[in-house]
């Protein structure tokens, strides 16, 4: 297998760790995100274009993500793991209050631009016998007041990765889905639509899981012998848990 890992979303947060880490057990990195500024400083901290590549797209945009991986060099186009990170969330209030064009920003990126990169690679990861790890999220699982979309993105995103599962076992394809809890990173800045404020309250006092551990947890995934496969990893802080369930009182009782 080749030591090729594509990472999207790398331009912050855990992309940007991921690939850190994966740079340091060896692999090669193409690296992508809308940011080109911040993927070339990511390359340049990757050891350079020996070692890493950029690819400055919206993954929403499907003849966007077609044309950016026909361009792939020869020395980065035999891809062996895929690692599906590109995804946001908008908005924390109830779906009665929401915003639709938000709910569709989430769906094209966390769901239908996840799908059509992997589609599209499919068939280097089955050549090289590969890995495809996506990022879903404990809202795959456990549903919040204000979950709604996001949640529902992040379900479709370990459901697909079950189904990857069944369809690419035979031609030793792994897949893994991997479910973080309460982690702090620019992920939260975009929920809140840039508010510091509301990115501080959240975290204060919580020990939120970091994108290097998210990372690490990516890096030991991909180190692991070819006959082995872990189909879903959850991870919360030692801080989070599922209690207590929310219970709406009747104020007239």
């Amino acid at each position: 297998m080749s030591k090729i890992a594509l990472v999207t979303g790398a331009t912050a947060g855990f992309g940007d760790a991921i690939a850190r880490r994966l740079a340091r057990d060896g692999w090669r990195l193409v690296v992508t995100g809308r940011r080109r500024d911040r993927l070339d400083a990511l390359v340049a901290a990757l050891g350079g274009s020996e070692r890493a590549h950029p690819l400055a797209f919206d993954i929403r945009d499907e003849a966007a993500t077609r044309d950016a991986l026909a361009a792939l060099p020869p020395a980065f186009a035999e891809i062996s793991l895929l690692v599906n990170n590109a995804g946001l969330a908008l908005g924390t209030g109830p779906a009665q209050d929401c915003d639709l064009a938000q709910w569709r920003t989430m769906i094209d990126t966390n769901v239908v631009g996840l799908v059509t990169i992997t589609r599209l690679l499919l068939d280097r990861l089955i050549a090289g016998r590969g890995l495809v790890v996506n990022l879903a999220s404990i809202a795959s699982n456990w549903p919040y007041p204000g979950g709604n979309v996001y949640g529902g993105t992040k379900a479709f995103v370990r459901q697909f990765s079950l189904g990857l599962r069944c369809d690419l076992s035979a031609k030793g394809v792994r897949v893994t889905s991997i479910e973080p809890g309460l982690s702090e990173s620019e992920f939260t800045l975009v929920r809140t639509g840039g508010s510091q404020a509301a990115h501080d309250a959240l975290y204060k006092g919580a020990h939120p899981l970091r994108p290097e551990d998210i990372a690490e947890t990516v890096g030991w995934v991909a180190s692991l012998p070819g006959h082995v496969n872990i189909n879903s990893v959850e991870i919360m802080p030692v801080t989070q848990s599922w209690a207590p369930f929310a219970i709406q009182r009747d104020p007239a009782a």
